[in-house]
């Protein structure tokens, strides 16, 4: 039996872009901020409504957030919630041009 090759896409580090999502990159920082929040929660154990009782946050944003349902927010409000938890958002931004990842594919 023959072994097939497998080929690989070298991904771009964003699963948006390599889905062709709109916005990829503010629904990346998004998902990164919304995973901030989820930490902390688990870190602190606290359940939804103890979060909203600690930040003033409704219990129900939190459940989207857990539930990666994240078109209601923007990116400034995630960051706002992040900071209630006493953490500070540090962004750096570096601008690429752009890659094209069917030249990126190679079979292994």
């Amino acid at each position: 039996m023959k072994k097939k090759g497998l080929e690989v896409t070298l991904g771009s580090g964003n699963v948006f872009r390599d889905l062709g999502h709109e916005n990829a990159d503010v629904q990346q920082f998004k998902a990164i901020l919304a995973g901030e929040i989820i930490k902390a929660l688990d870190r602190e154990g606290l359940s939804v409504r103890a979060a909203h009782a600690r930040t003033g946050i409704a219990a129900a944003d939190f459940s989207r957030i857990r539930n990666a349902d994240l078109g209601r927010f923007t990116v400034d409000r995630l960051m706002s919630i992040v900071n209630r938890f006493g953490s500070r958002v540090e962004v750096k931004v570096r601008v690429r041009p752009p890659i094209r990842l069917r030249d990126q594919a190679h079979a292994v």
